[in-house]
């Protein structure tokens, strides 16, 4: 212990004082921090993440500039002098909590479509509140090789069965549904495709070619379970004719090959048009009565080892283990038919509801969240978009922007 204090003496004597950003219940605004820390990497300067330390703060040397963009964005942050940094460094020694240095910030792409879509996203609104800059790609950029130019890919809210959203019942004539339906199949017909079905297993394969090699990915509501179904369903018809004029192949449950998807097996398909859900994944299933309200619903997020179990611990950092629940076209995830080298990071006590899954694949990573958006209990086609200055410091956009740190805290070849 003597030899650790002094390291840490030496250490401060030669860096100055010390900038910790708290990020437990103090802290004023949660989500613009993780802007700050996002630009300080971009910086070159490394940043010190106190796994399990006051809600999982940030540790750094001390810069004017630093120091003045936290008074303009409204973000807490404390002096550190010798006293307070042994300390920090004694408790988080002797207790469940580890140190992770952020070296490199992440280069940040969103599959979204580049129409506007008659919903808001997530994690895009969690990118612009924090002001971390991202590129947004569709189709075109995967076909032509760009994705390899990213280190974080999130799959925004998407269908990647080839049915747009299985929206066909309350939406085929809407003018929006008819327009994307028009975009998309030029964009297959352009690309060699048969059709948007056979475009999307494509470019859900090109995706998972990247994790392989080293790609993050992320995924919320539809994009988890739609992904995970296109991947398994690479040879055969899952839909039916009034998305790609053939019917679905009688055979298909036969013909899945679980062995092809990240995160699920053993689900079963919902393959009418006129039903609003993909399959046995999503619990509790889209399309069916709601339970529990909102005042009822939550997930609790799981306790890790942080110094055994260092990537689920800085996925589930948090101010709060308890987390307000909320719906989406995939509120959540059937127990069941989660594969068994997942690892489950949040769910319902007492259910079969998991909220918030990772898992490894290859050289990369994938983290899938489950709903649309965490301040927004049941967000229908066309709600306003949410206003994050008034949430802060929202415990479920925490676990968002945890994921777009997540790339830093490890050096890694990307191939150009």
């Amino acid at each position: 212990m003597k030899k650790y204090l002094l390291f840490i003496f030496i250490t401060f004597s030669l860096f100055g004082q010390k900038i910790l950003i708290p990020m437990d219940a103090v802290q004023t605004d949660h989500l613009k921090a993780y802007g700050i820390v996002h630009g300080i990497i971009k910086k070159g300067i490394m940043v010190e993440w106190l796994l399990n330390y006051r809600g999982g703060s940030f540790l750094m040397d001390s810069h004017d500039f630093i120091s003045r963009e936290g008074m303009l964005k409204g973000v807490t942050m404390e002096s550190v002098n010798t006293g307070n940094l042994s300390q920090i460094y004694i408790s988080i020694e002797s207790n469940n909590m580890d140190i992770i240095k952020l070296e490199k910030s992440a280069k940040i792409a969103v599959y979204s479509p580049p129409d506007k879509q008659p919903w808001d996203d997530a994690v895009t609104l969690a990118l612009t509140y924090a002001e971390i800059d991202y590129d947004v790609i569709f189709d075109d950029e995967i076909f032509l090789g760009s994705l390899n130019k990213y280190d974080w890919l999130h799959l925004h809210h998407e269908d990647f069965t080839g049915q747009y959203g299985k929206f066909y019942k309350n939406y085929n004539r809407a003018n929006w549904y008819v327009q994307q339906k028009a975009d998309f199949e030029k964009r297959a017909l352009k690309y060699g495709f048969s059709s948007v079905s056979e475009m999307k297993k494509a470019v859900a394969r090109t995706i998972k070619d990247y994790v392989l090699d080293g790609g993050f990915l992320f995924a919320m509501c539809s994009a988890t379970d739609s992904y995970d179904i296109a991947l398994a369903a690479e040879n055969v018809d899952i839909v039916e004719s009034v998305y790609d004029g053939s019917p679905v192949d009688p055979n298909y449950r036969q013909k899945l090959d679980y062995s092809k998807s990240f995160a699920f097996e053993n689900f079963d398909l919902y393959t009418s048009p006129l039903t609003y859900e993909y399959s046995t994944i999503d619990f509790p299933s889209s399309h069916r009565p709601i339970a529990k309200g909102a005042e009822a619903d939550y997930f609790t997020l799981f306790n890790f080892s942080a110094k055994w179990d260092p990537v689920p611990t800085m996925l589930t950092q948090n101010h709060v283990n308890v987390v307000n629940g909320f719906m989406g076209q995939t509120t959540g995830f059937n127990r069941n038919t989660i594969k068994k080298h997942v690892v489950i990071m949040g769910d319902v006590p007492n259910d079969d509801m998991v909220k918030y899954i990772h898992g490894r694949v290859g050289k990369g990573t994938f983290t899938f969240f489950g709903g649309h958006d965490p301040e927004d209990y049941r967000h229908f086609v066309g709600d306003p978009v949410t206003d994050l200055s008034l949430h802060r410091n929202s415990p479920g956009y925490r676990l968002i922007l945890n994921n777009v740190l997540f790339p830093a805290a490890r050096k890694k070849e990307r191939k150009t």
